[in-house]
């Protein structure tokens, strides 16, 4: 899910300068064939709160042109039911937890977008730097010309949250984070993408949970009964 490459980072970084979206890249290169980056210090510390300013924020990025060498993310409900199942393909198929959720697996079908956004493709707690009254987004390993959606539900994902913040959205924060998004277009495919965007994180944490973590077992655990949930509102 997460395709970390440098040179799309260092990419990013001089496309959104001057934007206050991003830090100062200040140099780059390789070292014994490996690349490096540097990009200037932030003082501040991960995001807590105000769930609003960060849809703001995202809104604004979904709105910058792209650069060359994108690639083209997960956009519609079966490229992320593939990504989902191939995530699962990679467990044993023995596995009850790899049953649960291959029989958890959404109905309907939501079409892709014919055109697609820039999106930042990691925008968990811990990229987004709180500083002066501000947001910057760090980690710029794997954008992606997608559906801006994608990272309304990777920020939403009770499994990011708790594994960057500590703690899940309330109700309240979710409701304040899709009120303050600029595009009611991008809300609504996020709500009717939901149950897909939770499918296939519950897969990818139980990929995660594999090594036996014990907050990888939690996130896995809040993103399932997400799952159940939109799946099954009335009934949750």
């Amino acid at each position: 899910m997460f395709a970390n490459d440098p040179h799309r980072e260092n990419a990013a970084l001089l496309a959104l300068a001057g934007t206050g979206m991003v830090p100062q890249l200040l140099a780059s290169g390789r070292f014994e064939g490996r690349a490096w980056l540097i990009y200037g210090h932030i003082t501040g510390a991960p995001w807590r709160q105000d769930s609003g300013h960060v849809a703001q924020l995202l809104g604004r990025l979904h709105d910058q042109p792209g650069f060359e060498d994108l690639p083209e993310g997960m956009n519609g409900s079966a490229a992320l039911e593939w990504q989902g199942k191939a995530i699962l393909d990679q467990l044993s198929t023995a596995s009850e937890p790899v049953a649960q959720i291959r029989g958890l697996r959404p109905i309907g079908q939501v079409p892709p977008l014919s055109q697609l956004s820039l999106i930042h493709g990691d925008p968990v707690p811990g990229n987004l730097v709180a500083h002066d009254g501000t947001l910057t987004l760090i980690d710029w390993q794997c954008p992606q010309l997608g559906d801006p959606s994608e990272d309304l539900a990777l920020f939403l994902s009770p499994a990011m949250q708790v594994l960057y913040r500590g703690e899940v959205l309330s109700t309240g924060e979710e409701e304040a984070f899709l009120a303050a998004y600029p595009d009611p277009g991008v809300v609504g495919r996020y709500l009717s993408l939901k149950p897909w965007y939770h499918w296939r994180m519950a897969a990818y944490c139980l990929w995660r949970s594999q090594a036996g973590a014990a907050q990888d077992r939690r996130a896995l655990e809040l993103e399932l009964q997400a799952l159940k949930r939109s799946i099954s509102p009335k009934k949750a």
